[in-house]
């Protein structure tokens, strides 16, 4: 060992991109077509609205991405990656992971859907007309 080396780790400051809160988005930004009025308003991912979901009902049980990630047996990075809208998650582990929440799959996909008409309602757009949904049709009811 030279004598001018240090036990002192090295401090490297992260890049704004990087920092907590502030992550980039890897995924390629989409092309939108343009109409008369311009380009199309974007449409929320499925993968963003899901890890949306999961992440908000694993914070409303105050648990940790550790907590949950063993109780579905993911691994932690990558249970991080799908609340992140990183990873696009198989129907297995959406399941397991939904199941480590005590919810079904049928509850976080209909929370999904729920998030998904909230986007685009709030979004600048024409409405789409859709038939009255039969009686119970589209109800989540969830038990304490």
């Amino acid at each position: 060992m030279s004598s001018h080396a240090s036990n002192h780790a090295r401090v490297i400051p992260l890049r704004p991109e990087l920092r907590p809160g502030l992550r980039p988005d890897p995924r390629p930004a989409p092309t939108e077509p343009a109409g008369p009025e311009g380009p199309a308003s974007k449409e929320p991912l499925w993968r963003d609205v899901v890890g949306d979901v999961l992440r908000r009902e694993r914070l409303a049980q105050e648990r940790t991405l550790k907590d949950v990630a063993d109780a579905a047996r993911i691994s932690l990075p990558y249970l991080s990656e799908i609340e992140r809208g990183l990873k696009e998650a198989s129907s297995e582990v959406l399941a397991a992971a939904a199941h480590a929440l005590g919810l079904g799959l049928a509850d976080v996909l209909a929370l999904g859907r729920s998030e998904l008409l909230r986007l685009a309602t709030s979004a600048s757009r024409p409405a789409v007309r859709r038939a009255p949904a039969r009686e119970g049709e589209g109800e989540v009811r969830l038990a304490a």
